[in-house]
């Protein structure tokens, strides 16, 4: 992390912010009373609660793995700042969020302020959020007020100074937050706006898709074009014809959200998470939804790379090495089967501008997700033991540079810089 330049003057303008910002606070405690006290009868709100929770992946930072305590917090998420940790949001009156009223619980999901006024941290998706309708944040409430309470005290703030200072949030809010529900488009299509509604708000697809600034607020610009964390790089999800989904269907989208796979690509990583928790558990008109407005994000990518020539001599020791262990499953065409072994040849993956993801699986292995659509959830083996940080980028130059297709070349560095990641992860550190 760079040192803050000028603290003083950093201090000063917070200091000028915070002050604005409570100004603010106070107009709109005037104005944004929710004022709806929920039935715990109203078994159709709470259903539609838990639908949302599910769509909205709360899971995924609420409840620890295997942990057999659902919305417990305790789980760390890995951020470019540090650390910080799910919050408990079972209704516990005192470690959970039990004892806020439906206005202070609705503030925290759509306006980053916990119940206390207290600065959330965009961890906490709320800039997304931020578009969902009151009676979908009402319902997401109702739904969570009938889960098991579990005490369970978490400190969610695990920052290194300065970033564990909230109030430099009233900066990073006044550059990157824009509060509001979402509005649909009246030339566009129910259809269209429902996936809108769901990729620019409750999903939230920004939070990984989208590249980041170096204060970690999204690049509007970019939005969709992809974004390196946590170790792999969540992919271009535009209609980008290189780089994006071009090359998909509707159809290839909403079977690949709901199933974990289409015929020819299998998900593992965050994304194997993503669909395991939520979307393998949508409705296929929301699916269908949001798979018609992706396919109506125009693509950006720049200027194809010059492919790497096929006399490379890194060309010519990763196709020898291709032949000899990878072709068995993805095939010399690079085709490989459809559900079972991914395509390689035009995978908009294979060719993303970072090839982190690529490189991981090569190098730790990977299990695809299994569903109820398609259970078998194949594997790919490490390779880490087998080949050099040489003999890796060689292959995977080799899998981006061919069958028509163009990309950067990997560096054996960017190698090394994977393999010591997994190092440093298989030994907790």
């Amino acid at each position: 992390m760079r040192k803050p330049v000028a603290p003083r003057i950093v201090a000063v303008a917070i200091a000028s912010l915070v002050v604005a910002s409570s100004l603010v606070d106070a107009s709109r405690a005037q104005t944004n009373k929710v004022g709806t006290s929920l039935d715990p009868q109203n078994f159709g709100q709470i259903e539609r609660g838990r639908y949302l929770a599910i769509a909205g992946d709360c899971a995924s930072c609420h409840t620890v793995p295997e942990s057999n305590q659902p919305f417990a917090g305790g789980r760390p998420i890995e951020t470019p700042f540090g650390v910080v940790v799910g919050a408990n949001i079972t209704p516990d009156p005192e470690t959970g969020i039990g004892a806020w009223s439906d206005e202070a619980f609705v503030r925290a999901l759509r306006e980053g302020k916990g119940h206390n006024g207290q600065l959330l941290y965009p961890a906490m998706p709320y800039p997304y959020y931020t578009k969902l309708t009151e009676s979908d944040a009402l319902a997401i409430r109702a739904y969570l007020n009938t889960v098991k309470p579990v005490r369970n005290a978490v400190v969610s703030n695990k920052l290194p100074f300065p970033f564990d200072v909230r109030e430099g949030m009233t900066a990073w809010n006044a550059i990157y937050f824009r509060n509001g529900e979402f509005k649909p488009d009246p030339t566009k299509s129910a259809e269209w706006n429902r996936g809108a509604y769901l990729v620019e708000g409750l999903g939230h697809c920004g939070a990984c898709h989208t590249p980041k600034t170096t204060l970690g607020g999204d690049e509007g610009e970019r939005a969709f074009q992809g974004y390196a964390l946590q170790g792999w790089f969540a992919p271009n999800i535009t209609n980008d014809s290189e780089r994006g989904l071009g090359g998909w269907s509707v159809a290839d989208i909403a079977a690949y959200l709901k199933n974990g796979h289409n015929p020819t690509t299998a998900s593992t990583g965050i994304m194997g998470e993503e669909i395991t928790l939520s979307s393998s558990h949508m409705t296929d008109a929301d699916l269908t939804a949001i798979a018609t407005y992706l396919k109506d994000l125009p693509g950006q990518t720049p200027s194809p790379s010059a492919a790497v020539s096929a006399s490379d001599p890194k060309m010519v020791a990763g196709g020898a090495i291709y032949a000899d262990e990878c072709s068995a499953c993805h095939g010399m065409d690079g085709k490989g089967v459809p559900y079972l072994f991914p395509s390689l040849a035009g995978s908009p993956n294979v060719r993303s501008a970072d090839p982190t993801s690529l490189i991981r699986v090569l190098i730790e292995g990977a299990r695809s997700v299994a569903t109820g659509g398609e259970p078998t959830g194949p594997g790919m083996p490490s390779f880490a033991w087998k080949l050099t940080d040489d003999q890796a980028a060689a292959v995977l130059t080799y899998i981006r540079d061919s069958w028509g297709a163009s990309a950067l070349a990997v560096d054996p560095r960017q190698v090394e810089q994977v393999r010591a990641r997994a190092a440093m992860a298989s030994t907790g550190r």
